[in-house]
Parts: structure tokens; C-alpha cells; sequence
């Protein structure tokens, strides 16, 4: 029994269980003929009894392979396998091992678990690979070669294809994509190079995945962009139907700063804090507007004791979209920010100002709706005297800040990201929110969040 699996021009078997090894596994559940791209869900979870239910609302959608994740598998372990194969009998189940070594022992601990397809790491020992090709043969299974952090990722997909993997994986680990690496440009580099299927992952969505079926994609393979959105099914059916009508975009030029301003602006400052380990807030400064927020490259301000002088300058010195900071040597008893300053933040398109001192004119600021963040209120104005510095790192709120830092500031309080690490944060800021929205679905079914956080399991012991 064979099964053609499509890729660029050219296909590949995929090899069914031969009948004297049912005992030893469940047979190998490959859709036969395959005339579409496959769209495998990774089920990247730590709770097996999460996996399956997302896992249900993905096969909804269209999903016509179901992984178990390298998380989920180190968590659960093969017990992980077995559930999904229980669940879903007629489907087939990838068990992402990323195999580094004892080739032989967990290709057949995978394939006994009821695995369809094996993932190894393409950089492992060729032994280690032979290994595992062995055992697949020997158990009926499939070998899934994971090119991840492959130095020559194109020589290495052709040693391999010798070596006899079964499907290539132009992956882009999690933390790679956050620093803006592509899966969909190690894909364009082996399509054409390698006669197996290749599979895509890496940080695919609806609108990837049509790009990556273009680009020759056979399987695509989609983890948060389902398995934490709040609706699976609605987006598994979403990345289902751009794989099967995938459509040329003429893309758009966008800047490094454009995509940061918008993924920040998509996101909470908790969000961003937790995607930097708890770190960055800055201290007792609060929002005077309600349902305010800024994204923006810091312009930094040093001044003393109210002198409005170098604030009310850097007004001209920051380009629209920037966030004024200032730093007012911790006095509360003078402001150094008005009504008059904010309305030539508005004529200049300033994305908003952050204090760390008072404001006044409250009640024309709160008018105007304009994001200042401050941490206090005092009527009393200081002198232009002209004390102090533009775009000098300073202290805010406790935090350092550079001149173009960026800054979020929303009503949980203002966050202070590193230039150097902006677009990287912001990446994986995003990924946290997507976490969030999941979990937030799962508790307006009835859940509780210690109950989807498994928060006893995993307490320190």
C-alpha cells in the first residue's frame, strides 16, 4: 500500500506498516493519494488533556495531521502518542522526538506509542540518523528530519535524503523567528534541491501559508497560530483554506520600526514585561487619561525641579510617533508639563509623554484624550530656566532609558524595551498574548485558570 505525498514537481512514497508488524504498533494512518498540501497541527502544550481538546477543534478545521509536540512529549511523555492515537485512530500522529541520539530506541518507543512519523534533528551523527531510518523500516513508521539550527541547512537536507529520512523540515525554532529569521526563506533555498516532501514550520499563519505552499511546501506545519488562538477551529480553517487557494501578494514595504509600532500596539505592556521576564516597568507612573496607549521610540529628557525649558524643546527634537520621557530628578512639587506642551505634542504627531514628576492642566489633558503618564498632579508651574539635557540616558520610573528606546504605555503603566531587543520582544510579546487569548477561551468554557495552568502539578518541590 503506498500513499503519494506532492511537493515541487515530484513525489515521494510514503511507506505503510508491513502486516507482521501490527502487533508490535498501531498501523501507520497516512491519507492515501493525497492530491492537497497537508496541514500538520503542533500540539506545543504542556497538558496532554488541553492537547486533546485542542487537537479536536483543529481536526475541525481541517488539520489532517496531529503532532505531538516536543513539549507536550517531554511533559506527558509517550503516554502523549498513545492519547492522540486513542483519540484519533484514523488520523495521522507525528511524535516531534527531535531525536539527538539512541536513534533505534525512540523511533520504537514513538512507533510502540502509535506514531505515524518520527521527527529526528538533521544535525544529529549520520549513525544516529541510520539509526533511526533502521528502526522506521524495521516498525513501519516515518522519518521526519528537523533542519533546525543546521549550519548548511541545503548540504545537510541532501546528505540526509542519501542517509534515507523520509520528509524534510525547513523549521525556524521559536526563538530564531523572534530575531526575524524566516522558515519561509529556508524553504525557498531546498525546494528544487531535495526529492522528498518538505515541510514548513516556523511561525506560519493564514497568510504564510499560502506563500509557503507557492514556495513548495508539502506539509505545513501550524503551532500557535492555531493551538492559542481563542477560536482553533475558525483559524485552522483559515490556514486550511490559504493552502488550498493560495493566492501571489504583491508584500508591501514595511519598516523595522513600522512592524515594531504595530505588533507593540496589538499588545498590553504586561504583555511585554512577561515576554521579558518580568522586567522593565517602571515604578508609581500611571496613565491621566483612561483608554490611552503609546508604542513609541524614546526622546529622552533630564531636567530638575520643574524647569520646563528641555521638555517643551524636545517636542521639536522628537519625530512623530516618538515618546517623549522625562525625567524631572524625582520632584512632584513642581510640573514641568501642561496643557500649552501637549497641544504642540499633538500638532507634532508626539506619540505620547511619560514623567517622572507631575503634570498639570489635568483637566485640559483629559479633554484632549492625550497618553500622558506621569507620577503625580500639582498645579504649581517651575521656570524655562534651561537646566539639564535632550537625549542623555536618564532614570524614569526606575529604569534606565536611552534616546530610542521604545516605550509602551498603556492603564497597567509604562514598559521600557531595550532598543537593541525591540523587534524581538515585541515577537514575543505577541506569542504571549496569543497564549493568553487560548486560556481566556478556556476559562469561559468553565475552566479555571490554576486548573489550565495545572498549577499544582507543576509547583516547586
Amino acid at each position: 500500500m503506498e500513499e503519494t505525498v506532492r511537493g515541487e514537481g515530484r513525489a515521494a512514497v510514503a511507506r505503510s506498516p508491513p502486516r507482521q508488524e501490527a502487533t508490535l504498533m498501531h498501523t501507520c494512518h497516512i491519507p492515501l493519494r493525497m492530491n492537497r498540501p497537508i496541514l500538520q497541527v503542533a500540539l506545543d502544550v504542556t497538558e496532554l488533556s488541553r492537547a486533546i481538546q485542542i487537537a479536536e477543534e483543529s481536526v475541525a478545521g481541517g488539520a489532517d495531521w496531529i503532532e505531538a509536540g516536543t513539549p507536550l512529549i517531554k511533559s506527558e511523555g509517550m503516554q502523549a502518542v498513545r492519547a492522540l492515537r486513542g483519540k484519533f485512530s484514523d488520523l495521522t500522529v507525528v511524535a516531534d522526538m527531535k531525536v539527538a541520539d539512541t536513534g533505534t530506541l525512540e523511533v520504537e518507543m514513538a512507533a510502540k506509542a502509535g506514531a505515524s512519523i518520527v521527527g529526528i534533528l538533521a544535525d544529529a551523527d549520520d549513525t544516529v540518523i541510520e539509526e533511526a531510518v533502521r528502526a522506521a523500516r524495521l516498525y513501519g513508521v516515518q522519518i521526519m528530519a528537523d533542519l533546525i539550527n543546521a549550519p548548511d541547512p541545503v548540504k545537510r537536507a541532501a546528505e540526509i535524503e542519501r542517509i534515507g529520512v523520509d520528509i524534510i523540515a525547513a523549521h525556524t525554532g521559536i526563538d530564531q523567528q523572534m530575531k526575524g529569521l524566516s522558515s519561509l526563506e529556508l524553504l525557498r533555498s531546498l525546494t528544487g534541491t531535495v526529492s522528498l516532501p518538505i515541510a514548513v514550520a516556523g511561525g506560519i499563519d493564514a497568510e504564510s501559508a499560502g506563500e509557503a505552499v507557492r514556495a513548495g511546501a508539502s506539509i505545513v506545519i501550524v503551532g500557535g497560530n492555531i493551538v492559542r488562538s481563542r477560536d482553533v477551529t475558525g483559524s485552522a480553517k483559515a490556514i486550511r483554506k490559504a493552502m488550498d487557494r493560495p493566492r501571489s501578494k504583491r508584500a508591501k514595504k514595511v519598516t523595522a520600526d513600522d512592524e515594531i509600532r504595530a505588533i507593540l500596539m496589538k499588545v498590553s505592556a504586561p504583555n511585554v514585561t512577561d515576554a521579558m521576564h518580568r522586567k522593565g516597568a517602571m515604578e508609581g507612573i500611571v496613565p491621566l487619561c483612561t483608554g490611552v496607549k503609546i508604542a513609541g521610540k524614546s526622546v529622552t529628557v533630564q531636567t530638575f525641579a520643574g524647569d520646563w525649558a528641555k521638555p517643551v524643546e524636545a517636542i521639536d527634537v522628537a519625530a512623530p510617533g516618538d515618546v517623549i520621557v522625562i525625567n524631572n530628578d524625582g520632584g512632584t512639587h513642581v510640573a514641568p508639563w501642561g496643557e500649552l506642551a501637549t497641544l504642540s505634542c499633538i500638532k507634532r504627531g508626539v506619540a505620547g509623554v511619560v514623567i517622572d514628576g507631575a503634570a498639570r492642566d489635568v483637566d485640559d489633558i483629559r479633554n484632549l484624550n492625550y497618553p500622558i503618564f506621569a507620577k503625580a498632579v500639582c498645579p504649581n508651574a517651575g521656570e524655562p530656566k534651561g537646566f539639564g539635557e535632550i537625549n542623555a540616558e536618564i532614570r524614569c520610573g526606575g529604569q534606565y532609558v536611552r534616546p530610542g528606546d521604545w516605550i509602551i504605555g498603556d492603564e497597567s503603566g509604562v514598559v521600557v524595551i531595550p532598543r537593541e531587543r525591540a523587534y524581538e520582544v515585541a515577537r514575543r510579546a505577541l506569542e504571549v498574548r496569543k497564549n493568553e487569548e487560548r486560556i481566556r477561551e478556556e476559562i469561559a468554557r468553565g475552566s479555571t485558570l490554576s486548573k489550565v495552568a495545572d498549577l499544582i502539578r507543576w509547583e516547586k518541590r
